[in-house]
């Protein structure tokens, strides 16, 4: 199978669920387990779609197998739980009750807490009642990694962007990358996954030297 950048998610019977967003790669094994798809044109909803619900991948579609046809019983990618916050005063699980309306900011460095109370917006300043805590629906160790994403060679030089990753049918374990350079004129060069040295959700960097990638051959995605 090959997952291409933007490619089309579709169901069984033809209707288009989204397009690819992501891969989810375990760096050490370099298997694909799932792909990360953007739901919608507006509001983008980004759900998770395992190897195991897909029946083929092409370069212009993944197409799932029969009976998934419902996007919204897929995962989100991310989900967000809100935690109280355990102080004096404040019962564990429940939230205290403030003058309404209260809209809570949240932290960013160097600049405080800030609620917006009945006197104005600078009116208060305290803690909102809970932290955010967010959970990614991938397995421990994965990286969702980025259509598009920067790759390095191991002297630190960019050396093209991730546009397409192979992998072998059976064992659902990246083989390639397709990368490409060039502003004008695209040069497509196709890696082998054993040359990755380390992965992160924007990019990957390989254990050769830029010398090696230049020696390669202009790669034809149809070949």
């Amino acid at each position: 199978m090959q997952f291409v950048e933007d490619a089309d998610l579709v169901t069984s019977t033809g209707e288009k669920i989204g397009r690819v967003d992501r891969v989810v790669i375990d760096p050490q094994s370099h298997e694909v387990t799932h792909v990360v798809v953007k739901k919608g044109l507006l509001l983008t909803r980004e759900k998770v779609v395992s190897v195991e619900q897909i029946d083929t991948a092409t370069e212009e579609k993944v197409i799932l197998k029969k009976g998934i046809d419902d996007p919204d019983k897929l995962p989100d990618f991310e989900e967000k739980h809100y935690i109280p916050i355990n102080r004096p005063g404040v019962e564990q699980g429940r939230l205290p009750e403030y003058p309404s309306p209260v809209v809570w900011y949240y932290p960013v460095p160097g600049i405080p807490w800030r609620g917006t109370g009945p006197y104005g917006p600078y009116a208060s300043y305290s803690e909102p009642p809970y932290v955010i805590k967010t959970e990614r629906n991938i397995p421990d160790h994965t990286v969702a990694l980025e259509q598009g994403s920067s790759v390095y060679s191991k002297n630190g030089e960019h050396v093209g962007d991730v546009k397409r990753i192979y992998t072998e049918p059976k064992e659902n374990r990246a083989t390639h990358l397709l990368i490409s350079r060039g502003v004008l004129t695209k040069e497509a060069k196709l890696i082998p996954t054993f040359w990755i040295d380390k992965v992160t959700e924007n990019a990957i960097r390989l254990s050769v030297d830029t010398d090696v990638i230049d020696r390669l051959p202009e790669y034809s995605p149809s070949e």
